[in-house]
């Protein structure tokens, strides 16, 4: 995974399928990814992409690789803590940082918790979870590591 994104190592069914969510889910995506597939040539208006079935626009959105960074960690929010929170929570217990169902307080600010609590939290998720875990933990270095001490170090020792 050293070279791929937590988003890209992902399964393309599973990234379709993320992409449907969204697409179905939440204002304004249809229309972005339709503009940037339409953006990318191949005679198809956006007006017409954007007709297009969710499974259709989706599957093309991952074929094409149409997703940006943002959307990439957007897409990742979307798994860990609105579809699958259970690694989440998880880390977070494990941690002990106060949350809802996997969405962390408001009120807190990074850093989230002290490196001792960062190393229960990942020796939680990675034998509980294996491979997914590991993404998670990736996802948690490459985006959001100021808010856990030791995160990088204590994945790269996973990887060893």
């Amino acid at each position: 995974m050293a070279n791929l994104s937590p988003y890209r190592s992902l399964p393309a069914a599973k990234r379709a399928a993320l992409v449907a969510h969204a697409i179905t889910n939440h204002k304004d995506v249809r229309a972005k990814f339709a503009l940037r597939l339409a953006s990318r040539g191949g005679g198809f208006r956006a007006s017409a992409v954007q007709t297009w079935p969710v499974d259709r626009l989706s599957k093309e959105v991952v074929r094409l690789n149409a997703e940006n960074a943002t959307d990439e960690l957007e897409l990742l929010q979307l798994l860990y803590v609105e579809l699958e929170p259970a690694i989440q929570i998880a880390f977070l217990e494990a941690a002990g940082v106060k949350h809802s169902n996997g969405v962390i307080e408001e009120e807190l600010e990074p850093p989230f918790a002290d490196a001792d609590a960062v190393v229960r939290g990942v020796q939680a998720v990675y034998p509980a979870f294996g491979e997914d875990g590991m993404r998670y933990l990736h996802a948690l270095v490459r985006y959001s590591a100021n808010g856990w001490p030791g995160i990088g170090e204590q994945v790269s020792a996973l990887q060893a």
